[in-house]
């Protein structure tokens, strides 16, 4: 494991430097970044098509084995590596989070997929037999329309991946309920995103349930009813997770991460840590999951 892993951001890994979209074949794009082997994590989404080869990728402490057609869907922030000791083809779409907004009506639209989502369980899909060839082709299509050069093109580029990505959430390739349980209620999904944009500030779920004008109790009846947890497990699993994303950079030490996520002291971190995960920060950084 390196010493820290750096925030890519797309102009960093484009032939173009374009600040909004690159798209790839993924022999090309992993001949051309060899060092992404390392932990790191993306300021953009980043989608990965594999058609051939299988090998280990980690997403956020997930481990998994990439095989042909499956697909890898991460949202900014999460952390990610590979190690792959053979070819592996298939293709590789980075956008950025403004990239869909200026189209759409609805910002957040695409938090309503399921597989976009901070469970990095959730991030890996298999496709089904039926959509495989209609899903490569349009990955084929994306490539074809990005070499050209028209003012419709980054457009036509939304409506392919918006295509696929609807195509995906329709198919038999996700789990039916994990889907509807996380479009169908808008106050939950709203506190998640919540969370995610506060979860080093405000801790209790009366905070949140403040912002989103429910009781308290309220609040937590929706999260057990649609998510099977209560809405404080929410909060410190994601206080969690960024926990581990900052643990596994050798070059924080535990007190400035304990700082960075607004703990009083070392200590208090340390303790909240043990009680979530059953072993100290310390333990964290020796275990086999980084």
């Amino acid at each position: 494991m390196h010493g820290a892993f750096p925030r890519l951001d797309i102009g960093t890994l484009s032939e173009y430097r374009e600040d909004h979209i690159m798209i790839a074949r993924f022999s090309d794009y992993r001949h051309e970044h060899q060092s992404l082997v390392f932990p790191h994590r993306h300021s953009f989404y980043h989608l990965v098509l594999f058609t051939e080869g299988r090998g280990p990728h980690t997403i956020d402490f997930h481990r998994f084995q990439a095989e042909p057609f499956q697909v890898y869907f991460m949202i900014p922030g999460q952390v990610h590596s590979w190690d792959f000791d053979e070819e592996l083809e298939g293709y590789v779409v980075n956008f950025s989070d403004s990239f869909f907004k200026s189209f759409l009506l609805q910002p957040e639209y695409l938090d309503s997929f399921s597989f976009f989502d901070q469970d990095s369980s959730n991030n890996v899909v298999t496709l089904s037999e039926n959509i495989r060839a209609r899903v490569s082709g349009l990955f084929e299509e994306l490539l074809s329309q990005n070499e050209r050069a028209t003012a419709w093109r980054d457009d036509i580029v939304r409506v392919l991946l918006l295509q696929i990505f609807l195509l995906i959430e329709q198919s038999d390739s996700v789990d039916r309920k994990k889907s509807a349980e996380k479009s169908k209620n808008p106050t939950v999904r709203n506190f998640i995103r919540l969370i995610d944009k506060h979860y080093d500030r405000l801790r209790l779920p009366g905070q949140y349930a403040e912002m989103l004008n429910v009781t308290p109790n309220h609040l937590n009846a929706l999260c057990k009813e649609h998510v099977g947890r209560q809405a404080g497990e929410l909060i410190r699993n994601r206080i969690v997770l960024e926990a581990k994303r900052l643990l596994i950079n050798l070059d924080l030490t535990v007190s400035q991460i304990a700082y960075k996520l607004n703990f009083s002291d070392n200590s208090y971190f340390t303790k909240f840590f043990r009680k979530e995960t059953g072993m100290t920060p310390e333990d964290f950084r020796k275990s086999p999951a980084i």
